[in-house]
């Protein structure tokens, strides 16, 4: 006889379909586990001892983010490992420009229905970027809302907690006119720009995600899904050989928005228009979408990941360290008391 589904499966929320792909979680987690995780995976929460060794004044450091509408592409191409490892990296990058080292990571994966492949490739990303940046999975939320999230739709939201020595933030506060700005090269796109991506090449230019373009040997879909950098070794480095003054991770509102976030008032960042080869595919967009250059530079990455402020006795030590590093520009005094970045 066969048997009956239950109500709430019918409702679209299959708790029974949700146990089922949830039963290698906890195998999977462990392998991010730190030694100051305590307990075990599904408790109602993530237990983490609060015990700093080494740090004099610990200070907490949070960070929340999600993909974006990045995770369109995903779906459209079946492929959700890169997202999984865009999240944690983004988080990470957000922490570490503070000086901040990740300690763990909490997701949120809201879905309209529960794929096993979706859920188990997300979760491999997940795990994969928490333990390439020794930071703990330490719990998350899988939410099945048929109705608020269509049956191929979900979102990927994230939340990181990390610890810095006090006397060691990276805040910006010591910067001054005279200092250099030196460039990190991104991966491609990241996790910003999306709906403006999305819009100009799929609606106005009807390209297709298998489509090869800009002479590359992967089609547009994966380029699109390029995953998000990690900067954490880099910046491991860097503080470690010289006075890093301020960071900024070039999200969402590129350089324009996300450098004078960084800056006391009074100084602005002149940034230097080839110093650095932008990449290709922000070029394409660029051309075909009919975007001025402001706007590119306020949408996109335009090829640079993570700013780094340091001063000009230290530039060559840093440039030499860091393979791909250029000097994109420097900090200059202002007439206006909010920082600004000039694009010259």
């Amino acid at each position: 006889m066969r048997r009956r589904r239950k109500a709430y499966a019918q409702a679209g929320v299959d708790v029974d379909l949700g146990n089922a792909i949830k039963s290698g979680l906890k195998e999977m987690l462990s392998r991010t586990r730190r030694a100051e995780v305590l307990g075990d995976v599904g408790g109602f929460g993530g237990l983490f001892r609060a015990k700093f060794e080494g740090y004099e004044e610990p200070v907490l450091v949070a960070s929340m983010d999600g993909v974006g509408t990045k995770l369109k592409i995903a779906s459209a191409m079946g492929r959700y490992r890169g997202v999984g490892m865009d999240l944690v990296n983004h988080c990470v990058n957000d922490i570490a420009v503070l000086g901040a080292e990740p300690l763990f990571f909490l997701d949120y994966i809201g879905v309209g229905r529960l794929r096993r492949k979706m859920f188990q490739e997300i979760m491999e990303g997940l795990t994969r970027a928490c333990r390439e940046a020794g930071c703990a999975l330490l719990g998350g939320e899988t939410a099945q809302m048929p109705g608020v999230y269509d049956a191929e739709n979900f979102d990927l939201v994230g939340t990181i907690v990390g610890v810095v020595e006090r006397r060691k933030i990276v805040d910006g506060s010591h910067i001054e006119a005279g200092d250099v700005l030196i460039g990190l090269p991104s991966s491609g796109l990241h996790t910003n720009g999306y709906s403006l991506v999305r819009k100009i090449l799929f609606q106005d230019h009807k390209f297709k995600l298998k489509q090869r373009v800009l002479n590359s040997s992967k089609p547009l879909g994966e380029i699109l899904l390029e995953p998000h950098k990690s900067y954490l070794r880099e910046i491991r480095l860097l503080m470690s050989i010289a006075e890093v003054k301020g960071m900024a991770h070039i999200t969402g509102g590129g350089l324009v928005d996300n450098l004078p976030r960084v800056l006391p008032k009074g100084l602005c960042a002149r940034i230097e228009l080839g110093t650095w080869e932008v990449p290709e595919i922000f070029k394409l967009l660029i051309r075909i979408g009919n975007l001025d250059q402001s706007e590119a530079f306020q949408a996109f990455n335009m090829g640079i990941g993570i700013v780094v402020v340091v001063s000009p006795e230290d530039e060559k030590l840093v440039l030499g360290e860091l393979t791909g590093s250029r000097r994109i520009g420097e900090v200059v005094r202002s007439q206006m008391r909010k920082p600004r970045v000039i694009l010259i």
